[in-house]
């Protein structure tokens, strides 16, 4: 794996979870070597034990059955129990350590700029949580694997020893050849089919999530069965590309049988000259020490996909969130539009004509938009505006920095200090943004609201209140806990245009932004609205920047900039 990001966090994870690691190695260890150990006791007891009976009362009665009866029950127990202490503690450290892989990878794609994490499709960015981890997952969980698997081959040559020097040079050219032609052959198989397994998921899953958010638009047009054709044709690819990875294992397996084979064979015909208990010995320890290997084509195959996906998640994991003492600094910031500048707690209403820009100004205050100009370090919006954020910052950080440099987070770095973070890391801690068209996620209404943070029912309470949504949310038949559906389907479109403004209440930022709060509205709810926001905004201090095309929200500013819309293109 590269020294990138993602091998850093697993390093910290693998020190912090080094004790399990170190049992589950230790487990394996015992597997391996007891598994070896078993059979080849086992051939050597059944072997003995009947040559014995065929020479004689007197030679059975001799033959000492209780000591390697005892021995073989011993090795069956051990390796049953640590067998399982082995699942128990690799899965155990691989999941607590994804506890906190997951969460930091999510974490890290939400601060990174928008060019690179909105430039992500709902399959990839499922495809990097969910099957790029689950890959990481696997290498954690096998890192037990190589402990076994050299107990295993240590307990192979030992007990093929005693049959001859040969038969103990068999096992070690066996394991050889196994480990070189098993790698070689997995990776010149699964090279391709690892990468395009993933793409095609992610294909697939973005087809998925684009024509069940439409299914209604299908069903009134006639197109379903067009969709549905083409979501069975990236099945079918990712189908036959699964295929093909079963028909690459089976090729790997099928080395491995002939190797294993081959080496029965060896083994047995150099210790022709030694007793047969002890060549039945060796030639069952050889074939187990061998079948600890069996995994291997397994995780050569696995480790493309790890590393793979490790290069993808690197490509994301570059970004952390803001601290809070950088984002303290932003509490009292002002905003520049050009030549005006709204100090903290201002009011600003953006007019103009429906495509002037207006909902592009906000995008670009929040860093999802960015327009540079010919002058480096400038953003402008549609009207040729320098955008601009003014924080009442400590000495150290600059008195104010063009939106056009401010990135969403802070570039990841071990040596990064508060004295490095500038401006440029914080523009979204900057704002809380309710959109025109407002996103929910499939989920309850307080899961929706979490978006902004963690905060008690009283203050989720207060900010429904002031959208005008609490009697509605108090009278679903769970309250706070009711489901709302995929994307709030069970909810108006004003409901969720209300939850959206509540939740963009309820985060802690000096400057709201508010894009159409109370379209579809009927007048009464909308003054209601209007009235409640005045009142939050009052006791609040947040300073407000709202595009609207009605009267009553556009009275709630004192201030007023019109977007000129740019020119027509002749």
């Amino acid at each position: 794996m590269s020294a990138g990001p993602l091998a850093t966090l697993i390093r910290q994870q693998r020190q912090r979870h080094a004790d399990g690691l170190r049992l589950a190695a230790l487990s394996a260890a015992v597997v391996g070597a007891g598994s070896v150990l078993l059979l080849g006791l086992s051939g050597w007891f059944l072997t003995g034990a009947a040559i014995a009976g065929v020479a004689g009362l007197a030679a059975a009665q001799a033959f000492n059955v209780l000591l390697p009866s005892a021995g073989i029950r011993l090795l069956a127990v051990l390796r049953t129990a640590f067998r399982y202490l082995e699942r128990l503690s690799s899965h155990a450290a691989a999941l607590k350590a994804l506890a906190a892989i997951r969460p930091t990878l999510y974490a890290s794609l939400a601060a990174a700029p928008p060019a690179q994490a909105l430039a992500l499709s709902r399959g990839e960015a499922s495809a990097r949580l969910v099957q790029d981890v689950d890959a990481i997952e696997t290498r954690l969980i096998r890192l037990s694997a190589p402990w076994g698997a050299g107990a295993a081959v240590a307990a192979g040559l030992a007990m093929a020893a005693p049959a001859g020097w040969a038969s103990a040079l068999v096992v070690a050219l066996a394991v050889a050849a196994t480990v070189l032609g098993v790698r070689v052959l997995a990776r010149r198989l699964t090279a391709r089919t690892g990468p395009a397994i993933q793409q095609a998921a992610g294909d697939l899953k973005d087809a998925l999530a684009a024509y069940a958010a439409a299914a209604p638009e299908l069903r009134v047009y006639g197109v379903q069965e067009r969709a549905a054709a083409e979501i069975a044709s990236k099945g079918a690819r990712l189908d036959a590309l699964k295929r093909q990875a079963v028909a690459a294992g089976g090729g790997v397996m099928a080395l491995q049988g002939a190797i294993l084979g081959l080496a029965v064979a060896g083994v047995l015909a150099f210790a022709h000259d030694a007793a047969t208990p002890l060549a039945a010995m060796a030639g069952l320890a050889a074939a187990m020490a061998l079948e600890g290997l069996a995994g291997l084509g397994k995780a050569f195959e696995q480790a493309a996909g790890a590393d793979a996906a490790a290069e993808r998640l690197d490509g994301v994991l570059g970004y952390e969130p803001v601290t809070a003492d950088a984002q303290a600094s932003l509490d009292r910031s002002s905003l520049g539009f050009g030549d005006l500048t709204l100090e903290p707690a201002s009011r600003l209403v953006l007019t103009g004509p429906s495509g002037a820009g207006k909902t592009t100004v906000l995008e670009r205050l929040l860093g999802l938009r960015f327009s540079k100009s010919a002058h480096p370090g400038e953003c402008r919006d549609p009207d040729g505006m320098v955008l601009r954020l003014i924080p009442e910052a400590p000495r150290h950080i600059q008195s104010s920095t063009p939106l056009g440099d401010l990135g969403p987070g802070i570039r990841r770095d071990e040596r990064l200090k508060y004295e490095d973070q500038t401006p440029s890391a914080l523009t979204r801690a900057a704002f809380a943004h309710a959109p025109q068209d407002a996103a929910m996620i499939a989920g309850t209404v307080r899961a929706n609201l979490a978006l902004a943070g963690v905060h008690p029912d009283d203050a989720l309470w207060d900010a429904l209140a002031d959208a005008a949504l609490e009697a509605r949310v108090r009278a679903l038949p769970q309250g706070l806990d009711t489901w709302i559906g995929e994307n709030g389907e069970r909810l108006s479109g004003g409901e969720r245009r209300r939850l959206s403004l509540a939740r963009a209440l309820l985060r802690d930022a000096p400057w709201l932004l508010l894009d159409e709060p109370t379209e579809g509205l009927d007048p009464a709810t909308e003054a209601l609205v209007v009235a409640r926001l005045d009142a939050r905004l009052k006791r609040t201090g947040q300073g407000l920047v709202l595009v609207s095309h009605r009267p009553a929200p556009r009275a709630l500013c004192d201030r007023e900039l019109p977007i000129v819309p740019p020119p027509a293109i002749g």
